[in-house]
């Protein structure tokens, strides 16, 4: 007999608290019942940054009104549930602890199963919600605090390939909005600040392309732009909107001219593998980028390998990855106890030597 299952996904890894339903019955389409999240822009606006305490917080108060608005939309109660996942790390460990203090705390009352997941995978297996996607596949994973080519061979087994050295193209997006005195989160303030300004005023370099391999960097295009915004500035005795916007346009082209080069080297990689139906997936908040997007998109088309991009709401976080990843590991038999922690830190591939170096709790990346 083929069975559905209906799964409540609680995330909490940064600054966006969510909820969500997912339900899946075999060789049918996922559906997505419900998917609740709320931000925290305002919270953190005057700091130029997330403020860790702030978000844990933040999370503490808003979760179980997520939890009751998820449910209320889908017409559905805790008894209808067939289990609850939940980001168990990597993330903020004030906010992943919020989460997982949640799902023990439903699970243990509605005597329903728990699924711990990572975050990461979470993000990995999205195109798998919205499109039929075999295994296995080439994953970019790109937002603010990781970037990593991975190749999906199941939903518990990832290869990485390369990524990050040091700060992520999300990262670099902040950082770089925070130099030019642009709102945050800096993604979209960037992006549309770009689209004013012309990209071969400045020429950004583009770290990393002649060393090879897939690894990236992102750091010292960051240092660019700020030289460049001080060398602007001292020449005009301030910073013009044009000049403001034509650093953003050259920012945005030189990530996503390395994006689309290191691509094509994992590409090369994963293609050497013969796989049936070559698919070349991006998620993660960075994914939502227009000209990021184009660019991968070309790179794909010239290597005739299939594209594939979920919707904007399912690339930044959500909690509908986390029910659609603790769908795939429930049926694979996965099952945690109350004792599950929360990580701050959880690589993907436990098997590759950590990106980032590592601590006392483990490698970062």
């Amino acid at each position: 007999m083929t069975r559905s299952l209906t799964i409540l996904g609680l995330e909490s890894s940064c600054d966006d608290t969510a909820a969500a339903i997912v339900r899946h019955t075999e060789h049918d389409r996922p559906a997505i019942l419900s998917s609740v999240v709320t931000g925290q822009k305002d919270l953190h606006a005057a700091f130029g940054g997330v403020v860790p305490e702030i978000a844990a917080r933040a999370h503490t108060e808003k979760l179980d009104f997520c939890i009751e608005q998820a449910l209320h939309e889908s017409s559905l109660t805790l008894q209808d549930l067939d289990a609850i996942a939940v980001t168990a790390g990597p993330g903020l460990i004030g906010g992943v602890l919020s989460g997982v203090m949640m799902a023990k705390g439903i699970a243990a009352a509605a005597e329903l199963p728990l699924i711990g997941v990572n975050h990461l995978a979470g993000h990995a297996l999205t195109p798998r919600l919205v499109e039929p996607v075999e295994f296995p596949y080439l994953m970019l994973l790109v937002s603010g605090g990781h970037c990593q080519f991975l190749v999906a061979r199941s939903a518990e087994h990832f290869t990485r390939l390369g990524g990050t050295i040091d700060d992520a193209p999300g990262e670099a997006f902040d950082k770089t909005a925070r130099i030019l005195g642009l709102p945050q989160p800096g993604g979209p303030s960037v992006e549309q600040e770009a689209a004013r300004g012309d990209p071969a005023r400045f020429a950004f370099p583009r770290p990393l392309l002649d060393r090879p391999g897939c690894d990236l960097s992102f750091s010292g295009l960051k240092t660019s732009v700020l030289r460049a915004r001080d060398a602007e500035t001292a020449r005009y005795g301030g910073l013009p909107r044009q000049i403001r916007a034509d650093l953003c346009a050259a920012f945005q082209h030189a990530v996503s001219g390395v994006l689309a080069e290191k691509t094509r080297r994992a590409l090369r990689l994963y293609l050497a593998e013969k796989p049936e139906d070559p698919i070349f997936a991006v998620a993660g908040g960075v994914a939502a980028n227009k000209e990021i997007r184009t660019v991968l998109e070309i790179v794909c088309n010239e290597q005739g390998v299939r594209f594939i991009a979920p919707p904007q709401a399912l690339c930044t976080d959500n909690a509908a990855m986390i029910a659609w990843a603790g769908i795939e590991l429930f049926r694979l038999g996965r099952k945690d106890t109350l004792s599950l922690s929360a990580r701050p830190r959880w690589p993907l591939d436990q098997t590759s030597p950590a990106m980032l170096g590592s601590g006392r709790k483990g490698a970062k990346a």
